[in-house]
């Protein structure tokens, strides 16, 4: 930041005991303000600062399932799930499959259908946010609070 401005500027902000600061530089003359400059850099981290502590972090909460859970233990964790998504949080709804021989004799379709019995019972609570990867080991879906 150079000292731009005329000499008449200058001696106007010199004298008031101010600072000539460049705010565009991007037209044919540039534009300066006389101010405090020490003054205005203190209020903009002010307000970032201001900013940060009023900005709403979004956590990611996490529930394990079994593939083949009986419907009052879902009930219980239901219950959790709707606290996190009550309290703004997005939630991730996580199934082992992995070395589980009761999955493989009941078939494959044990995990995608646990996961729209949930879709069921969330409602309008939350909105599907996405889901795990056919290939993964750990299935699991994100729902978001609903808006």
């Amino acid at each position: 930041m150079g000292v731009m401005g005329t000499p008449a500027a200058l001696q106007m902000a010199y004298d008031a005991g101010l600072d000539l600061v460049e705010i565009s530089s991007n037209g044919a003359t540039p534009i300066v303000k006389i101010m405090d400059y020490g003054k205005y850099k203190y209020e903009q981290k002010k307000r970032a600062s201001e900013a940060r502590k009023n900005q709403k972090t979004v956590e990611m909460k996490e529930v394990w399932v079994k593939p083949f859970i009986e419907e009052n233990d879902l009930n219980i964790k239901m219950k959790k799930v709707f606290e996190f998504l009550g309290e703004g949080n997005k939630v991730k709804i996580a199934v082992m499959t992995r070395g589980s021989k009761k999955v493989l004799a009941r078939g494959k379709d044990a995990v995608p259908e646990l996961f729209a019995h949930i879709m069921e019972i969330v409602g309008d609570r939350g909105t599907l946010e996405s889901k795990s990867k056919p290939d993964e080991r750990t299935k699991s879906i994100v729902i978001a609070p609903a808006k």
